[in-house]
């Protein structure tokens, strides 16, 4: 039975006829001269690369995609130049290129665009008792910068300001017991962790506010991080979003959880004041010649058995990594499935090798580089417990480590348009293979795995 739309799906099946018919367009023309077929196809390449950014992008991105598809035109125009004759073909030649690269690249997003997801839906009513909890630290301030607390005021908001020697848990518990319908955190991604916990337990929606010093969450939530009275308005005008969760031995977490070098590095005390000067200098004790290997232990998804691993990192959901525009980043957040990547050299010079060769795209080259998706994962250790950083912040847990994803298991409510960022997300994670499922009538990542 068809999960999409019979438009969906025409649209699916028309674009790759339509990409046979704009190489033969150029191919056809320049056929008697190599290079120019080269050139010609370059230019395919880039011209519909750049039109789709442009249809699916916004801001700088979208100005430098339509740069990239000007550059393809320009070379399939060389290339159309040197095999026709007159100027009035190539024009008329080129804009039929062109016209057919859009229609492709509209189809393309038309068929790949899902309706919003019966977990996406708009607020009716705003919530009665709202609350906000502030950590007026965090972000070198952001709270009192950005008049978070004025604006709470407006909107009918309750806010509740982290103090020294205050819990922020009891404080959100004790938000709870007062009655509230929506909670939210102004701050870093440990204390939206912390927060979102409280919200999961007592099945209230969440708030994120982007109120810390980098606020991954944000970012990939599609929040915008620069100004984080626009999250505010969610509080008034809201979409609910279900987005998933991972805990890892039961503790929440809403971005990751490192283990090995990082997370030795994030227990020192001075790690907060001086992040560079800190972690240069364990690192280079931890991954010099003759240091010994993490005591880490867990299981590839082929069964062997790994020992020794310098790097861990599970996340809810999978990032980009490898030289990519938006690496470090999730393209989705209800994928549904822990991200694992794992470094596990034998000693410290061939994980510093290992580092390098991914920062130019090339892990997986090496043997020692273990990247994959799973529902629940575990690592284990000899000693009975290991260092982790927890959406940042240092613990140290026994073991085994037990890490799960919770489908869909934090209810958020986030600022109108928020939804087109998401689409705009999935888009940069296009395959043709997606498109294969599309016209065959299933939603991309719908097929049962063999």
């Amino acid at each position: 039975m068809s999960n999409v739309s019979s438009k969906r799906r025409a649209a699916a099946v028309a674009v790759a006829p339509l990409f046979l018919l704009v190489i033969a367009l150029v191919v056809q023309a320049v056929f008697r001269q190599s290079s120019s077929i080269v050139v010609g196809l370059l230019g395919i390449a880039l011209l519909t690369a750049g039109a789709w950014w442009v249809v699916t992008e916004v801001g700088v991105v979208k100005l430098v995609a339509a740069l990239t598809g000007v550059v393809g035109a320009v070379l399939v125009t060389v290339a159309l130049a040197q095999a026709l004759s007159k100027f009035e073909y190539v024009v008329l030649r080129l804009a039929l290129i062109v016209a057919i690269v859009y229609l492709m690249v509209f189809l393309a997003n038309y068929a790949l665009k899902r309706p919003v997801p019966t977990s996406s839906v708009r607020v009716k009513a705003a919530p009665s008792k709202p609350v906000l909890l502030c950590n007026p630290w965090s972000g070198g301030g952001k709270v009192d910068k950005f008049g978070l607390v004025e604006l709470a005021d407006e909107l009918g908001i309750e806010t509740v300001l982290l103090a020294e020697g205050l819990d922020l848990e009891q404080l959100t518990l004790d938000a709870v017991a007062r009655g509230a319908d929506c909670i939210g955190m102004a701050g870093g991604d440990g204390s939206q962790a912390l927060v979102a916990s409280v919200a999961v337990k007592h099945d209230l929606p969440f708030v994120c506010i982007p109120a810390g010093t980098r606020n991954h969450f944000a970012l990939d939530l599609g929040l915008d991080r620069d100004d984080p009275r626009t999250a505010m308005l969610a509080y008034r005008d809201a979409i609910e979003r279900r987005v998933d969760f991972a805990t890892v031995n039961g503790r929440l977490f809403v971005n990751n959880v490192s283990l090995g070098i990082y997370a030795t590095i994030v227990q020192s005390e001075d790690y907060r004041d001086a992040k560079v000067e800190v972690s240069s200098k364990i690192a280079s004790e931890l991954l010099g010649r003759q240091a010994e290997t993490f005591d880490l232990q867990y299981t590839a998804p082929n069964g062997k058995e790994a020992d020794g691993a310098f790097v861990i990192m599970v996340s809810n959901n999978r990032y980009v990594l490898g030289a990519k525009r938006d690496v470090a980043q999730r393209r989705r957040l209800d994928g549904g499935e822990l991200g694992v990547f794992a470094l596990s050299p034998r000693n410290g010079r061939q994980a510093a090798r290992l580092m390098t060769m991914a920062m130019l795209g090339m892990p997986d080259y090496s043997k020692y580089w273990w990247e994959f998706q799973a529902t629940e994962f575990d690592v284990r250790s000899k000693s009975g417990s290991a260092y982790m950083g927890v959406d940042g912040e240092a613990l140290e847990a026994d073991t085994p480590l037990q890490f799960e994803i919770h489908p869909l298991g934090l209810r958020m409510y986030v600022p109108e348009g928020n939804l087109d960022e998401v689409e705009r997300r999935r888009a940069r994670d296009l395959r043709l293979a997606d498109l294969t499922e599309v016209a065959r009538g299933r939603e991309p990542g719908s097929t049962p795995p063999r």
